[in-house]
C-alpha cells in the first residue's frame, strides 16, 4: 500500500495545526517536514523549535528533509525535537557512512535523498544501512514545482535494486507528485509519495487533498 506523506512546506503557516491534524483525519501516514538554510538551496524555511511546537499536536511520524549544509550537526537537536525519520542529502554529506550511522545511535530511522541529476549508483556501497531512500522529482528548494520525467528510471532501477539486497528499506519520492501522476510513480516501485502543494493548495482543503492522492494510486 503506498503511504503518502503530506509536506508542510506548503501548508498555511497561519493555521498549521488545523491542517495538520486535517490530513491526520483523511489517512495520511506521516508528516514530511522540509528544514533549508538558504545555503545547500536558495530557500530558508523552519527549524527546530517549529518541530518541537509541532510535535504536541500530532501523533503522526515525522520526517525531517535535512537540505542544509553539515546536517550531521544537527541530528541529535532535530531528534529531540520530535523527528522519526532523519533524511540527509548525499550531496552534501562527505561522510556519508558515519552521519548515518549518527543518526542511528541517536536512535533515528535514516534516510539519504538524491536530486534529480544524481544517480542511483552512488548509494550501492551503503545500501543496506538505509531505511529510505528519497528519489526528488525536482531541483529542491521550493515548492510547487513541475513534476520531472527522468528521475522515473531511477525509481525504476531503485525499486530493482532494493528489492533485491534492502527489501524493508522503503522508497520515496518528492516533487511535483499530484493525483495526475502519483500512480505512475507508484507503478515505478515508491512506497511513499511526499505531496505539498496538490494537499495544501487542493480546493477542497487539506483533506480532499489527501484523499484525491490516494484514491489515484489506489484506481485500477
Amino acid at each position: 500500500m503506498v503511504k503518502v506523506a503530506p509536506s508542510i512546506l506548503a501548508a498555511d503557516f497561519l493555521k498549521l495545526g488545523e491542517e495538520i491534524k486535517a490530513v491526520e483525519q483523511a489517512g495520511a501516514d506521516r508528516l514530511h517536514i522540509d528544514v533549508m538554510d538558504g545555503r545547500f538551496v536558495p530557500n530558508i524555511t523552519m527549524g527546530i523549535p517549529v518541530v518541537k511546537s509541532l510535535r504536541r499536536g500530532t501523533r503522526l511520524p515525522f520526517e525531517v528533509h535535512l537540505m542544509i549544509e553539515q546536517p550531521e550537526n544537527y541530528l541529535e537537536a532535530f531528534s529531540q525535537a520530535g523527528a522519526d525519520l532523519l533524511i540527509v542529502q548525499q550531496e552534501n554529506s562527505v561522510h556519508l557512512d558515519r552521519t548515518l550511522q549518527a543518526i542511528r545511535d541517536l536512535p533515528k530511522k535514516a534516510g539519504v535523498a538524491l536530486n534529480p541529476a544524481t544517480p542511483a549508483g552512488v548509494l550501492e556501497e551503503i545500501i543496506e544501512k538505509l531505511d529510505l531512500i528519497l528519489v526528488m522529482t525536482v531541483n529542491p528548494g521550493f515548492g510547487g514545482q513541475k513534476f520531472l520525467e527522468y528521475p522515473l528510471k531511477k525509481i525504476e532501477s531503485l525499486r530493482r535494486t532494493l528489492d533485491r539486497r534492502n527489501p524493508s528499506c522503503e522508497l520515496e519520492v518528492d516533487g511535483g507528485i499530484d493525483p495526475r501522476n502519483a500512480r505512475r510513480v507508484a507503478k515505478a516501485g515508491a512506497d511513499v509519495l511526499v505531496a505539498g502543494t496538490s494537499v495544501f493548495a487542493h480546493a477542497g482543503g487539506p483533506e480532499a487533498g489527501v484523499r484525491s492522492l490516494l484514491q489515484a494510486v489506489r484506481e485500477k
